[in-house]
């Protein structure tokens, strides 16, 4: 519309300008050499303005012809772009959709048209990944890494290359780097996280963790939670040598998570070995309250290192009374009550659980019939029991159980991974392979490969009858039944009647099995939960 209108007034200009001319007529005489051009002053103006227009046409034609090299090299660049952007595209749809081939034959396209873009190496790169030429992305990633732009693809690249090959070393070293390059790589913060707290390292590891968290790739609530369990690691670690700096770490990490089970129980120690009981009992109450852990409770029965077992029923039965139908809180007031020879008091908290007994309240059962009575056979009933009774909870992390408290995961290197629970495999209801079952059944049966360390187990009859029962009900049932169907037809529970788990706690694997124990003895290598038998026997 402003167009037209700015026509409309250029047109009405020019009109005016014309009429004005028209009315005022003039005579205009032009001498040169030996010509006399005599006309009239529109006649004059018009041809001025015809030579201009000419002029100009002229022009545009000539500039026109010296630029159309310029314009037709710059067409076919152009085209070559479109070409080589329409390859990438390609090449990365193909990768997506797994097509190696596809995508080799784009990234060859994609290089030859457009070599320069940065997209056109990361194609390549992962066109060779996708058809398992780990040399050639080694290279393209090597780079990538040569160049400002791309150095952290080029990292992140050779990382995952490193992985592949096994080759921690080399897979630290590159997340270190690209650390320092750009501390907000979200891989790169978790992997030297990570590789320093399978190395041990955990004061380089809490560093590694508020680098993290300064970058925003952690929140407060998990910064706090990962900071009280690597202090609680390092507090462990340090304790045998320096325990002012394990009683700093341990407070601190009690502080930052109060329900953090080994953290809490240090604490507690450290302020009773202080005479601080009022202190210990604080935070071993709160830290009872959010999660009821047999070491939580062994930890308050014995604040004052001098009480009688009278003294620590006391305690036991006022801890009792925050978790009142909790199994810990059962399980922890029997303990204590055998213990101080209040029998009646010890059956009637266990009265809850006797209906379906876990494996501890069996064999805590077993215990108080022989202390109480002198009852022998009922003792080994209850101990019979035992065998086909429910697990109870252990520390477990994706799918490795272990009798004490890891920050790490030994399964997967993942930081506060353990949990007080019963291991998956044993819950109600839980599946798995026959095949895997009779993997795992033989491989408990059969003598390890590591020579094991055997733990003395209080009440020796009773573990002894345990492990004997469980050993020769599976010879039985491999001499009863020659033939079995294929193991891909047939699935069963895990926990029946289980064996293995009963046979794993008389078993205790090195404290440091070494990397490649797993593959050495199976999945249920390294220590493993002998806690059901020996915590309150």
């Amino acid at each position: 519309m402003i167009r037209v209108v700015i026509f409309l007034v250029f047109v009405g200009v020019v009109a005016l300008g014309a009429g004005w001319l028209a009315d005022r007529p003039g005579g205009v005489e032009i001498v040169w050499l030996n010509y006399r051009i005599t006309t009239s002053v529109a006649v004059l103006v018009a041809s001025v303005a015809l030579i201009v227009a000419a002029f100009m046409v002229l022009w545009s034609a000539f500039a026109a012809l010296v630029r159309s090299p310029g314009k037709v090299s710059h067409y076919f660049a152009l085209r070559e772009i479109t070409q080589g952007q329409r390859a990438i595209t390609r090449g990365l749809i193909a990768i997506g959709a797994g097509d190696a081939r596809g995508a080799a034959k784009f990234s060859g396209e994609a290089k030859r048209l457009a070599h320069d873009n940065p997209l056109t190496l990361l194609l390549t790169a992962q066109s060779a990944q996708l058809s398992g030429d780990r040399a050639a992305a080694e290279k393209v990633f090597e780079q990538m890494m040569a160049r400002p732009d791309l150095k952290a693809i080029g990292l992140h690249g050779m990382f995952v290359e490193a992985r592949r090959h096994n080759d921690a070393v080399a897979a630290r070293a590159l997340a270190e780097e690209a650390v320092a390059a750009a501390p907000s790589l979200g891989w790169a913060g978790q992997a030297v996280l990570e590789f320093r707290c399978a190395s041990g390292d955990w004061s380089g590891a809490i560093e590694a963790l508020d680098r993290n968290k300064a970058n925003g790739l952690i929140d407060k609530p998990a910064h706090r939670r990962l900071r009280a369990v690597l202090l609680t690691a390092q507090a462990q670690n340090v304790e045998p040598h320096d325990r002012d700096a394990a009683k700093a770490l341990a407070l601190e990490a009690a502080k930052l998570a109060p329900a953090l089970v080994p953290a809490a129980a240090m604490a507690g120690r450290f302020h009773a070995d202080a005479n601080d009981t009022r202190k210990a009992a604080r935070v071993l109450e709160t830290a009872w309250k959010a999660n009821p852990h047999p070491d939580i409770a062994e930890a308050y029965f014995n604040l004052k290192p001098g009480d009688s077992v009278r003294d620590k029923l006391v305690r036991a039965q006022k801890l009792a009374k925050s978790q009142p139908s909790h199994p810990e809180a059962i399980l922890a007031l029997a303990r204590v009550a055998i213990d101080a020879q209040a029998f009646d008091a010890a059956r009637a908290a266990l009265e809850p659980l006797i209906a379906a007994p876990t494996q501890r309240v069996a064999l805590l059962m077993a215990e108080l019939e022989e202390a109480e009575h002198n009852d022998v056979g009922r003792a080994r009933a209850w101990t019979s029991r035992a065998v086909h009774a429910a697990h109870d909870p252990a520390w477990t992390a994706d799918g490795y159980v272990s009798d004490t408290w890891m920050p790490v995961s030994p399964a997967t290197g993942r930081l506060d991974a353990f949990e007080w629970k019963v291991p998956i495999a044993e819950l109600p209801g839980s599946m798995i392979a026959d095949d895997t079952a009779d993997t795992i059944i033989d491989a408990a049966l059969e003598p390890p490969m590591r020579a094991p360390e055997v733990v003395v187990m209080p009440k020796e009859p009773s573990a002894s009858v345990v492990a004997s029962m469980l050993v020769q009900k599976r010879r039985e049932t491999n001499k009863a039944s020659p033939e079995t169907p294929p193991a891909a037809s047939r699935r069963r529970p895990a926990v029946s009647p289980a064996p293995v788990e009963a046979v794993i706690p008389l078993v205790h694997a090195p404290d440091d099995p070494g990397p490649d124990a797993a593959d050495e003895v199976g999945p249920l290598a390294g220590p493993q939960p002998e806690g059901w038998l020996k915590r309150f026997t």
